[in-house]
């Protein structure tokens, strides 16, 4: 029996980082950098004024008060925008609105709120000290400096400063293509009629939101026949472009087990348990060289399975400097108990800094897995732990990421 580190090497092992392709600020939303990005202008650009004020020389404004104001002429007018803006002349000051350049031989804004606000000859009547209110080019970020390292996943902040410092298109990896097949002949397609003993197919829809919630692209495959042949004849077909398989169900030790039986004479797929629960029974390998993964097919089993194994492996694929979801302790709002020699993995409601269990350990219980934000980890060598013991939580759906 695998131990989870060992069959997440196995499962990581599979694939390799995605090629880098380039595509406009806009479209790289929750993409990955591929490269480093470097800054093509610095940030501020230039000097320019933080304030809606009055640009001036301190030692001629720095004095002033409401029992000695002083008055100055308005030489000229610095909207933002601005290209042609013309030095400071001695005894004068520039109407200077917040982002413009800052004239030559000003060294600070006075706001406009301490002033009256005149267009011709302003009455200014306290100052702030020597440079305040002027931001000065490159101390946000310099020109060539790294603006965003390799691996940063883009979200709207990101994509913001791309574009500020001058990129119109962006380095990232290629979505990694996964192929989603959901096995059993008990499968019906949400809608129709359910004969007795038949089910509505479920793991697809729920496996297709994991990969793209993982950063992927996701096709499904429906309904394959629980026939040895047929089933890998169909399966080989859909393979074309594919990056990944994941399958659920079929990789038990009961008899029927289609892709068990059916990957398992390729030679090429390697199927046994690891120790954790729900998610015993797992595969991987390959199939015409398209790496594979064989998940339980219950659905808690398989949800909990493509977060332990799938999604890290999909997620440095992508280049994520940081693959793994966040983790945190909390306190048990109750009592559990957990098999011995298996890592346990259940659902749970994190709020606070504490945790309640989110139903039973059936690995069938999909409306409760609804209803977690995380799953709590009990190691192997746990039995039994009391309210009030912290424990490990990895944070999911509904939760911080």
């Amino acid at each position: 029996m695998r131990t989870v580190e060992e069959h997440q090497a196995v499962v990581a092992g599979l694939l390799g980082l995605l090629p880098v392709e380039h595509v406009a600020v806009p479209a790289a939303a929750g993409r990955v950098l591929g490269a480093d990005l470097p800054a093509l202008v610095a940030l501020p650009g230039f000097d320019n004024s933080a304030m809606d004020g009055y640009a001036a020389r301190w030692a001629e404004v720095g004095a002033a008060s409401e029992a000695a104001p002083v008055r100055l002429p308005v030489a000229a007018d610095i909207p933002a925008g601005r290209t042609d803006v013309p030095a400071l002349a001695p005894g004068t000051v520039h109407r200077i609105m917040t982002g413009a350049p800052l004239p030559a031989g000003a060294d600070v804004v006075v706001p406009v709120e301490r002033t009256d606000g005149a267009t011709d000859v302003v009455t200014i009547t306290s100052s702030p000290a020597a440079g305040t209110h002027l931001r000065h080019a490159g101390e946000d970020i310099a020109a060539g400096a790294v603006a965003l390292p390799a691996g940063t996943a883009l979200g709207p902040t990101q994509l913001g400063l791309a574009a500020a410092v001058g990129h119109a298109t962006l380095p990232v990896r290629r979505r990694p293509r996964v192929l989603v097949l959901s096995t059993g002949s008990e499968l019906v397609a949400p809608g129709e009629p359910l004969a007795p003993g038949q089910i509505y197919e479920s793991n697809s829809v729920l496996l297709a939101g994991a990969v793209a919630d993982a950063g992927g692209e996701a096709r499904t495959l429906h309904f394959v026949p629980d026939d040895v042949d047929t089933f890998l004849r169909t399966v080989r077909a859909e393979l074309v472009g594919a990056d990944l398989l994941i399958t659920s169900g079929g990789v038990s030790a009961g008899a029927y087990e289609v892709v068990k039986d059916a990957f398992g004479a390729l030679g090429t797929v390697e199927f046994g348990k690891v120790a954790m629960q729900p998610g015993g029974p797992q595969g991987a390998g390959t199939v015409d060289g398209v790496p594979v993964v064989t998940l339980p097919g219950n659905p808690v089993s398989s949800f909990v399975s493509f977060e332990v194994f799938v999604r890290p492996a999909l997620r440095r694929a992508l280049g994520h400097a940081s693959p793994d979801r966040l983790r945190t302790s909390a306190r048990l709002t109750e009592g559990l108990r957990s098999p011995a020699g298996k890592r346990q993995f259940l659902r749970g409601l994190f709020d606070g800094g504490v945790v309640t269990q989110v139903g039973g350990p059936g690995s069938h219980l999909v409306a409760h897995l609804a209803r977690a934000n995380c799953l709590v980890v009990v190691p192997e060598a746990v039995t039994e732990l009391p309210a009030g013991t912290e424990v490990d939580v990895v944070l999911i759906e509904g939760a911080l990421q």
